[in-house]
């Protein structure tokens, strides 16, 4: 049976049964937990140094309103970061190459921060959709395609991650072919193949946490818009 590039996408499921709920709930058991004791081991306190850097560095432009969502940002940072790092491993699944599963964390979230906005000041968060000092006759046309930029967000937050993780496993998985069928009839392209390959993989690497640290920081910055 011919295997389809795209097949490494679609939800695992054994006798009938998804495993994506599994693969989602994987990475909560490979956290080291923190213990009583007065001193941590290495990686705990590693763990907690990152954590600690990372979100002082989020809340950093918010005011103390926004420092309640330290919490929930830094979890989600540390989630994304984690499934995406452990889909790049063989024989594995990433859930968020699935625009379902990250359209479900972008909408809530999203949402969440324009209710605030609009229940703590909705004076400001309506001045947002008309820029000041616009023409009369162009304000209908402003609100408009502020009104859609606006709900656009979460798709473009959802988007951003799905394509940028698809594109990055189809890749790897096109020159690994490629080194695959060359190494018996030209073993010196294909070790130049190989080269690429792994230079791609660190690549992809950075990929995964890089676009788990854009995914947050987007949000905390539509957080910053409406408290």
């Amino acid at each position: 049976m011919t295997m389809s590039f795209f097949d490494q996408f679609a939800s695992p499921s054994y006798l009938g049964i998804p495993l994506i709920a599994i693969a989602i709930a994987l990475p909560w058991v490979l956290y080291p937990a923190p213990t009583s004791r007065w001193i941590n081991n290495r990686l705990i306190t590693m763990q907690g140094w990152f954590i600690s850097r990372f979100t002082n560095q989020l809340m950093l432009p918010l005011n103390v309103g926004g420092h309640k969502w330290a919490l929930l940002l830094a979890s989600l940072m540390v989630f994304l970061i984690t499934i995406n790092m452990l889909g790049l491993l063989p024989y594995t699944f990433t859930p968020t190459t699935q625009l379902s599963l990250n359209m479900g964390f972008a909408v809530p979230l999203w949402l969440a921060t324009v209710i605030i906005g609009m229940r703590n000041q909705p004076t400001v968060a309506l001045g947002h959709l008309l820029p000041e000092g616009t023409p009369i006759p162009l304000i209908p046309v402003l609100i408009i395609i502020e009104t859609i930029s606006l709900f656009i967000r979460p798709l473009a937050l959802g988007v951003r991650l799905t394509a940028n993780l698809t594109a990055g496993h189809l890749l790897i998985q096109l020159i690994a072919t490629a080194a695959f069928v060359l190494l018996p009839m030209m073993p010196t392209i294909a070790i130049l193949t190989a080269t690429i390959l792994f230079l791609l993989t660190l690549l992809e690497v950075a990929v995964a946490m890089i676009q788990a640290y854009v995914f947050v920081l987007l949000l905390s910055l539509y957080l910053q818009e409406n408290v």
